[in-house]
Parts: structure tokens; C-alpha cells; sequence
């Protein structure tokens, strides 16, 4: 189909060709390239070679930006091996935009990396961020795109700290106005508009498409995109959004307290956490969880894939009288109640989304522990051991912290502009996230849809991750899978995307498709670890 480029990125070329500068490298190396085999071989080697000297010798920059180091990367060291028209390697730009000393004298920018392959495709990429950022990562980084990151097909990709540097959730960056804006938003304006006009530059051809994918804070950034710079791309890939951290954050510390009312006490009447759910009351959670709602996707499987058929009630585990081996105690039963449910004022109003009850609840192995406490360290370090808080004041701490505010992405639903030139975005969530509920950004999905009307099926689709954590992870679950194939054919050619082939390979390599809501994957016989034996069927068909 023809190629059209959008009405930014036109105006990003006009800046381009009228304030760059040009830049030297000093002491830079081109890399060696592996011998050509054939007229093609001879080609892309010749080209790599050409794009090797461009990048250590002549690169071209805003005048806002300092580039700090121009490398070529051989195509031995890509992750994937491969782009677009065959082995590739790429040119590694690092610098800072807008440099400056900001307040009580600290040092900011926007810290930056802009990867250019040898096989361009012409298409960019932004990657999303995490936590409070303040670094960079790394090119080669596959946020929902499988085993074959952006990169490796040939996409320009472009990532960033979003104004300043520090640990993953230092804030100490706040204090400084423009650096809590770059965080709260611009910084993804500004680095992508950047990008675009380097990246038309080293080639000489304008970008045909834009595109952007990021989880948690990432995800926050990239319906950011779609909210408040509609016209900077043409497909965005949104996984577990970050979009209210003050009213997850919330949710997380009343379901800690509820958990600690259920544990024992130590000498100092505080809750011992590691006992309130022990190893076996968390596996005896689980095994009543999966006998409640497992089959309801037609399969017992451990996975449960009818994420919105699952009704689970936890009083059919409590015991009769005291506390025994085969049952729940009903102070665990009450804890896990509330625990779930959403958190309400004291005028009854929801302040965050339930938690959905999955299969990774429970999960104990590495990186964040699930839902259920183990006494472990969590997202914020020592697990808390608040018996009580006091849900509206903290509700108003929140709705007066103005960072937070300009930060959320929760609330604005008008996307006509993004939608107008035929934006795409696709959404994702692993149903055992233990920090952002999967049902708060199906919620978000569903307003969108009443707000933007028939022209949302046209735009989104929202896809459950069952028993996957924060953004990967997790027991038991499909965790590797490519929707950035996905967008790029909804945008590119207008195949609209179904359901996704999602792999695994622990305990066993399989695969099972990811489906678009409301549907869900459904056993309908066969070889139960191959994506043909299930189809996508709507709850209660």
C-alpha cells in the first residue's frame, strides 16, 4: 500500500532540514563486517560499511542536543541477528537533549540512546520507560515483540531517562520543575521528535511509520502519546499501564493491612506477614481457585484463561471450628475478601479496582512476589506491617499531589485526533499483576470504548495475560508474544489483529493463543500445548 507520512512527521523534516548542525566524533572505530558470499552479501556489506562511516565520522544533531559517543555496532552482536533484508548492524547514538544545571545546582537532561540500522526499514520505534526511569534502556530490548525485538527488524529505535538519572525509584529528581515535567510528559515529545529528525537526517528519507511500545511506566508513557501528543504515531502497544500509581499504590497498602489483620502476632503485637498465608494455605488458595474456575475455559490445565467467567468465592475454603490443615481460617477468608475487593471511601465510593483472582497470585520465585504476602521484600522493599490506615486521607494526600496528577493517564478518554489518522493501540495485562490490576486498565479500555464509539473497534483491542505478572514473569503462564507484529499490520496494511500465539517454557514449552476481549482461548481437543487446539470464544457460549 502507499506510503503516507503523517502531517508531524512533516513538520519534524522541515525542522530537520532547516537547524541541524553537523557533528564529528573524535577517536571513533567502524566496525568490521563478516565477508560477502554473494551480489547481495557484497551490497549490505558495502552498505554497513557506508553507514559505519557515517555514523563514527559525520552525524547530524539538533542544536539543543550534545551527542556524548557514536558507535557501530556489528551485526553479531544485535539481539535477533537479523533486520530487514538480512544481517545488520546498527549505529549507537548516545547524547542529551536540552543540558542544563538545574536546581540547588544538580546537572539535568535528557539523557538519550538513538540505534540506526544498517538495514533500516523506515520505520521508529520509542521504547517505554519503568519505575521512576532514570536510565536508559538498552536497544535491544523486547517489549512485547516475542523473541525478536524492533531492532533486529530493522526499525530505528530510540530510548531515554526521561530528564534525569538516578536508582528506579528515586524521586529526588521532582524537586527540579522541568525535570518532574520531563518525567510527568514532555520528555516523550521531545525525544521523539528528536529522534525523528536524526534518524531522516542519517538516511536522507523521511520515516514511513511511528511507532511505540512500553509497559508499566512505559505503558503510562505510550497512552500519554495517544492523549496528549495524538499525532506523533501511527501504532502504540500499552502493556500494564502505570496510569494512577497514587490510587494503586493506595490499593496495595489496604490490602496489605487486610492481609496483616489475618496473620499472628509477634511480641510486639505487630503481624508476623510470612505467617498470615503460609506456603501451604497459599497452595491450598490456588488449588480451590483452579477447582472453582479452571474448567471454565475447557480445559484443567492450571491456567485459567475465562478471566471474566471466574467467580471465585473463598468461603468454600474456610473451615468448620478451627483452623486446619485442608482449610482457610475465616480471618484468611476475610482478609482475602478484602483484600481483592476494591478499596471505597467512606462514602462507599471505589477508589481503585478490584484485583482479579489468578493462578499467580501465590507466586514465590524471582523478581516480585505475587499478590498473596510471603514475607518476602516486595515493589517497595520490606513488606509492610500496618494493621489500619486511613483510606480518606490518604485518597485526598493523593488527589493533591500535583505531579500525580499531570503524571495519570487514567481519565482522559478522547482520542478522535489519534484515531483520525488511523492510530492503532493495543493493550495488555498479566491477570496476576501484583501492583497495577488487570481489571483497571480493562476499565480504562471499555471508557475509551464508550467514549470514542464505533470507531474503537477500528483502533484498540485489550488482551489478557493469564497468570503473568508485572509485565512478564510469573507461574505457569504464556508470557512471550508479538503484538508489535500485530499493530504493525493493523497500521500498515489494515489487518485488524485477532488472537495473538502466546509460548512458555517452563514447566513445559507450549504455546496458546492470546485473544482479543471479551473472548478468551477455549480447549476444543487435541494437543493440549499447541495454539490450533484452542479457539477464542466469548464467556457463556
Amino acid at each position: 500500500m502507499p506510503v503516507t507520512v503523517s502531517a508531524a512527521v512533516t513538520r519534524v523534516l522541515l525542522a530537520a532540514s532547516l537547524g541541524l548542525t553537523a557533528w564529528v566524533a573524535p577517536g571513533c572505530a567502524t566496525s568490521v563486517t563478516e565477508p560477502a558470499t554473494s551480489a547481495s552479501a557484497d551490497r549490505a556489506a558495502a552498505q554497513t560499511e557506508r553507514y559505519a562511516e557515517k555514523c563514527t565520522a559525520t552525524v547530524w544533531a539538533p542544536e539543543n542536543v550534545r551527542i556524548v559517543a557514536a558507535t557501530h555496532v556489528s551485526s553479531s552482536k544485535t539481539s535477533g541477528g537479523d533486520g530487514v533484508g538480512g544481517r545488520s548492524g546498527y549505529c549507537k547514538l548516545e547524547g542529551v537533549i536540552n543540558q542544563r544545571t538545574g536546581f540547588e545546582g544538580v546537572g539535568y537532561g535528557i539523557g538519550f540512546m538513538l540505534s540506526l540500522p544498517d538495514a533500516w526499514s523506515e520505520r521508529i520505534l520509542l521504547q517505554g520507560g519503568g519505575g521512576l526511569n532514570g536510565s536508559i534502556p538498552s536497544p535491544e530490548d523486547s517489549v512485547a515483540s516475542g523473541s525478536r525485538p524492533a531492532l533486529a527488524r530493522g526499525f530505528a529505535v530510540v530510548g531515554h531517562d526521561s530528564g534525569h538519572q538516578g536508582a528506579v525509584f528515586d524521586a529526588s529528581f521532582s524537586h527540579d520543575q522541568r525535570a518532574a515535567l520531563d518525567f510527568a510528559e514532555s520528555s516523550v515529545r521531545v525525544v521523539t521528535e528528536t529522534a525523528k529528525a536524526m534518524t531522516a537526517r542519517f538516511y536522507g528519507k523521511p520515516i514511513a511509520y511511528s511507532y511505540m511500545a512500553g509497559c508499566s511506566t512505559g505503558g503510562r508513557e505510550a497512552m500519554l502519546a495517544a492523549q496528549r501528543y495524538p499525532e506523533l504515531f501511527d501504532g502504540l502497544i500499552v502493556g500494564a499501564p502505570a496510569m494512577r500509581t497514587g490510587f494503586s499504590n493506595l490499593a496495595l497498602e489496604a490490602a496489605a493491612v487486610a492481609f496483616n489483620q489475618a496473620a499472628p502476632r509477634d511480641e510486639e503485637d505487630l503481624p508476623i506477614v510470612a505467617e498470615a498465608f503460609p506456603a501451604s494455605d497459599r497452595a491450598l488458595y490456588i488449588s480451590g481457585l483452579l477447582s472453582q474456575c479452571d474448567l471454565l475455559d475447557g480445559l484443567s490445565d492450571g491456567v485459567i484463561e475465562n478471566v471474566m467467567a471466574c467467580r471465585f468465592d473463598p468461603g468454600k475454603l474456610q473451615c468448620d471450628g478451627a483452623k486446619r490443615d485442608n482449610c482457610l481460617s475465616a480471618a484468611q477468608v476475610t482478609a482475602l475478601r478484602r483484600a481483592f475487593s476494591a478499596p471505597r471511601d467512606a462514602s462507599g465510593r471505589e477508589l481503585y479496582s478490584a484485583f482479579p483472582h489468578d493462578a499467580g497470585n501465590s507466586y514465590d520465585g524471582p523478581g516480585i512476589p505475587g499478590f498473596i504476602p510471603t514475607g518476602r521484600p516486595g515493589i517497595f522493599g520490606p513488606p509492610s506491617r500496618a494493621l489500619s490506615m486511613d483510606l480518606d486521607a490518604r485518597a485526598a494526600a493523593v488527589r493533591s499531589d500535583a505531579m500525580q496528577r499531570l503524571t495519570d493517564t487514567n481519565v482522559w478518554t478522547n482520542l478522535n485526533t489519534f484515531t483520525g489518522h488511523g492510530g492503532k493501540i493495543l493493550f495488555y495485562h498479566g491477570v496476576s499483576d501484583p501492583w497495577f490490576s488487570a481489571y483497571d486498565t480493562l476499565d480504562y479500555w471499555q471508557r475509551a470504548e464508550k467514549a470514542n464509539r464505533q470507531v474503537w473497534a477500528d483502533t484498540s483491542r485489550f488482551y489478557f495475560v493469564p497468570g503473568m505478572g508485572h509485565c512478564g514473569g510469573g507461574d505457569n503462564t504464556f508470557d512471550s508474544f508479538d503484538l508489535l507484529s500485530a499493530v504493525v499490520a493493523w497500521v500498515e496494511d489494515g489487518k485488524a489483529p485477532g488472537s495473538v500465539i502466546a509460548t512458555r517454557t517452563h514447566p513445559t514449552p507450549a504455546e496458546r493463543p492470546l485473544c482479543p476481549y471479551p473472548s478468551y482461548p477455549h480447549y476444543i481437543g487435541g494437543d493440549d500445548s499447541r495454539a490450533a487446539s484452542y479457539e477464542c470464544r466469548n464467556p457463556g457460549t
